[in-house]
C-alpha cells in the first residue's frame, strides 16, 4: 500500500514514516522547506497552500492513504486553508485521510474533561485555524478522521524533552507550568495508533492522548528524573500569570477511541519510568 504522509520532516511524520516502512507499506512524505531525517521511499517538496502542487503530487503518488502531520502553527493559510486543499483533493479521489489536530481547540474554560462529542472552543490564533480545519476537512470529505492528541513526547527528542534539558543546564530562561494541564503522549504510541486509524474506515473526530493528566512541571519532574537531570534546577511558574497565551487545563478524554485500538495509548507516568535499581530507564 502507498502511503502519502504530509509534514513527514515533522517530529510525528517522522515516526509515521518509520512505522509506515517498517510495516513494507511505499512511503512517500512532503516537507516544506528541506527533507527531513526519515527514510522514506521518497521525499516531495510541497507547499499545502498551492492546490496544483497537491494536484500533481497526489497523480504522481497515487496513494491509497494521505496522513497530514503538517504544521503551520498560526499561519492560518497552511493551518486552517492548507488541509481544506488536501482534504478537497482527497475526496475528488476517493483516497482515505487523516489529519492531524490539537487540543489548543480547546479553552478549558468551564471544564477540563473534553472527549469527542465536544465542539472547539479556541482561545488562541493557533487553536482557531486548527479548529477551522476540522470543520474544513469534515464538511468536504465525511469519510476522513480528524485524529487530536496533545503534548508529544519521546525519544529525547520532543519540544518539551529538550526544554527539561536546557532548564536544567541553564543555558535557557523559562519556567515549566504548574497549572497548565495536559495529556502526554509517547510519539511511537501516537504514529501506531494513527496508522492504525488510517487503516480503518473510521471516520469523524478521534482523540489520541496518553492516560494521565500532568502539568508542565510534573513531566519536566518525570523526564529529569529518566534522564538522570537535577530536577531542583527546574523553574516553575503559573501560565495564568504570564504572558503565554492558551488555555491551563485541557484534558482529553480518549477512552473511546481507545476502546477501538490495538494501540495502547500509556500515560507519561508508564514511558516515563525509572529502572527497578532506581537507575534512569531507557529513553521511551
Amino acid at each position: 500500500m502507498t502511503i502519502l504522509i504530509v509534514g513527514g520532516s515533522g517530529f510525528l511524520g517522522s515516526e509515521l514514516v518509520r512505522q509506515a516502512r517498517a510495516a513494507g507499506h511505499t512511503t512517500v512524505a512532503t516537507y516544506t522547506t528541506k527533507a527531513g531525517t526519515a527514510s522514506p521511499s521518497a521525499w516531495r517538496p510541497l507547499d499545502l497552500r498551492d492546490a496544483g502542487s497537491l494536484d500533481a503530487i497526489m497523480a504522481e503518488v497515487n496513494p491509497r492513504v494521505v496522513i497530514n502531520a503538517s504544521s503551520g502553527r498560526a499561519d492560518w493559510a497552511v493551518t486552517a486553508q492548507g488541509p481544506l486543499q488536501l482534504a478537497m483533493v482527497a475526496a475528488k479521489r476517493a483516497t482515505r485521510l487523516v489529519h492531524m489536530s490539537t487540543d489548543a481547540v480547546f479553552s478549558g474554560a468551564g471544564r477540563v474533561h473534553y472527549d469527542e462529542s465536544c465542539l472547539p472552543d479556541p482561545i488562541t490564533p493557533y487553536g482557531a485555524a486548527k479548529a477551522a480545519a476540522e470543520t474544513g476537512v469534515l464538511a468536504v470529505h465525511p469519510k476522513a478522521a480528524v485524529v487530536r492528541t496533545s503534548l508529544i513526547i519521546g525519544h529525547g527528542r520532543s519540544v518539551h524533552e529538550r526544554l527539561v534539558h536546557q532548564l536544567a543546564a541553564g543555558t535557557v530562561d523559562g519556567a515549566l507550568f504548574t497549572d497548565d494541564i495536559r495529556c502526554p503522549v509517547h510519539v511511537s504510541d501516537l504514529a501506531a495508533a494513527v496508522l492504525e486509524l488510517a487503516l480503518s474506515s473510521a471516520a469523524g473526530i478521534h482523540h489520541a492522548a496518553g492516560a494521565d493528566a500532568l502539568s508542565r512541571h510534573e513531566l519536566g519532574l518525570l523526564i529529569a528524573r529518566r534522564d538522570g537531570l537535577d530536577n531542583s534546577r527546574l523553574p516553575t511558574g503559573l501560565r495564568a500569570e504570564s504572558t503565554v497565551p492558551g488555555a491551563l487545563d485541557v484534558r482529553l478524554d480518549s477512552q473511546t477511541t481507545q476502546g477501538s485500538l490495538h494501540t495502547p495509548l500509556r500515560g507519561a507516568r508508564e514511558f516515563l519510568h525509572l529502572r527497578e535499581d532506581g537507575r534512569p530507564g531507557q529513553r521511551g
